[in-house]
């Protein structure tokens, strides 16, 4: 039996996870599957793999979160997604990298830290009339702000001091997030497996469960969002377990909000047949790596 960490947080009771429905098919090709907080004070090497999951707090400590992953890669286990990867998607700066690469990405300006004099020039430089704001390590949506003309005063007397010694990434907020969705593109070893579109609640514009977003099988992705994708991953070059891919319709085309490597929640709910291509992806990779 091959021993399975999935990494993951101390408590994921405020959370929707759906890692649990990949425990059946998992067992059934001989891998035996523990959930187990990446704050854990574990030997490593009782596994043969750590697969991260979903740590979905680590952007609160981000150092100490990478301390714990270089400890796995560190130990006999394999680590999945690889170190190196995790290492260059857990800061969005890889956008740009990826944009170099050929990539159609949300339009994005990046700062080391911003102060009230670089959040106005790059307001008035920027041909937009609102923006999102967030820091360029973070998940769930945290402290990701929707600024405008109308609240720039309030944002930047109760919020602006967040991002002052923070990296962080100004875009333009995209209309079709609300009126449309973002597609999430998900694929294992390389093969797509599904496909969803994510809506916000109604006066809202973050798409994640926890904030209210509605969750929808795409059973037929269209063929500029599949291309789009495949893109995306031949820019990587590198072979990954899993991958999920979020899309939003910019000026008639698809463009990569983000490409989430590390812990993206895989919706293993909306596709009953998600969690066994999961369990053989990782039982061929499993392969490939052994023989």
């Amino acid at each position: 039996m091959i021993k399975v960490a999935y990494l993951s947080m101390d408590s994921l009771d405020d959370f929707e996870c759906y890692d649990y429905l990949t425990f059946e098919p998992m067992s059934s090709l001989g891998h035996s599957v523990t959930e187990v907080s990446w704050k854990s004070k574990v030997d490593w090497n009782n596994f043969d793999y750590v697969i991260i999951r979903s740590p979905w707090d680590y952007q609160d400590n981000s150092d100490e979160f990478l301390l714990v992953l270089d400890s796995i890669e560190n130990s006999s286990a394999i680590l999945l997604n690889p170190i190196n990867i995790i290492k260059w998607n857990i800061n969005k700066i890889y956008l740009r990298d990826l944009e170099q690469r050929g990539v159609a990405i949300v339009p994005t300006t990046f700062f080391d830290g911003l102060d009230e004099d670089s959040l106005e020039t790059a307001l008035k430089t920027l041909d937009y009339d609102e923006f999102i704001l967030k820091p360029t390590i973070s998940a769930n949506a945290d402290h990701t702000y929707r600024v405008s003309k109308d609240n720039k005063s309030t944002f930047i007397e109760q919020k602006l001091s967040i991002f002052s010694n923070r990296q962080c990434m100004l875009q333009p907020f995209i209309d079709s997030v609300v009126n449309e969705g973002e597609y999430s593109l998900f694929y294992f070893n390389g093969d797509l497996s599904h496909c969803i579109l994510k809506t916000p609640e109604s006066g809202d514009f973050r798409v994640q469960e926890e904030h209210g977003g509605k969750l929808k099988r795409i059973d037929k992705p269209e063929a500029d969002l599949i291309e789009s994708g495949d893109i995306v991953l031949n820019a990587i070059t590198q072979d990954l377990l899993y991958a999920r891919l979020d899309f939003v319709r910019f000026n008639n085309s698809y463009v990569l909000m983000e490409a989430e490597l590390i812990e993206p929640s895989l919706y293993f709910n909306l596709e009953p047949e998600s969690p066994i291509r999961f369990a053989n992806a990782f039982h061929n990779l499993h392969k490939k790596l052994t023989q």
